[in-house]
């Protein structure tokens, strides 16, 4: 499909109010093949009123019941300090509990270690989940970027973006629907397809984290949107 084909993202009504953002996480999953880095990445069907037919990692936004979900691991300190800068107490927990989440039903990935708890019933709408015997591991995830969708769209996110080792990771890629034509992407092979710009900004900083062994800075950037479509940097 030519960029032309593609249905244009919304814009926000004139003389509307912008919506406040809502929290979401997406995450970057890697993994070395035949000494290339790929990334996991899928496109979003096109009755998707945000990014319709873009190429995204997986992901969306946290649900009331991710702040009561048990975890096999917590998130390391350095993590849990990167996100408590820009968030309320304890919400950080439950945007990292999302992203797992999230992968596991986009994906059919399971980013897990065995359920400490397992005679105990599974949390709401974890089922699927807690079924594997697995409960969410937040130890691996790395917290590696923030991005703000512009207040000129009607739908807005606060994501936060983390990566995480494919070799942390349970289970076979599997498409829900929700995302298709899953697949693992060579890093530098992503110039084809169709990406949201925030997207490509974000694609760009893994690939340098990777070159460099996927270590974070203590600071995070903010992909911060600029007119004319770029992103600059600001360190949180």
């Amino acid at each position: 499909m030519t960029a032309a084909a593609l249905p244009p993202l919304p814009v926000r009504d004139p003389g509307t109010q912008a919506p406040r953002p809502r929290d979401a996480a997406s995450v970057v999953i890697w993994r070395r093949w035949r000494n290339t880095a790929q990334i996991l990445m899928g496109k979003r069907h096109s009755g998707h009123s945000f990014m319709p037919q873009r190429h995204v990692f997986p992901g969306g936004r946290v649900d009331g019941h991710d702040a009561r979900v048990r975890s096999a691991t917590e998130m390391t300190p350095t993590v849990a300090g990167q996100l408590a800068r820009t968030t309320p107490r304890g919400r950080g927990r439950s945007i990292a509990v999302a992203a797992v989440r999230e992968t596991f039903e986009e994906t059919g990935l399971v980013i897990g270690a065995k359920d400490p708890r397992p005679h105990r019933p599974p949390p709401r709408g974890w089922q699927p989940f807690f079924a594997t015997g697995m409960a969410p591991r937040l130890d691996c995830l790395l917290y590696i970027a923030r991005a703000v969708t512009p207040s000129f769209r009607p739908v807005r996110f606060d994501a936060r973006f983390f990566m995480v080792n494919a070799a942390h990771v349970e289970g076979k890629v599997r498409g829900s629907g929700e995302l298709e034509d899953l697949d693992w992407i060579p890093v530098g092979d992503t110039g084809d397809l169709e990406l949201a710009q925030v997207t490509r900004a974000i694609l760009d900083y893994a690939a340098e984290l990777l070159s460099g062994g996927a270590q974070t800075a203590e600071k995070i950037p903010f992909f911060k949107h600029v007119p004319g479509g770029t992103h600059t940097r600001i360190y949180q």
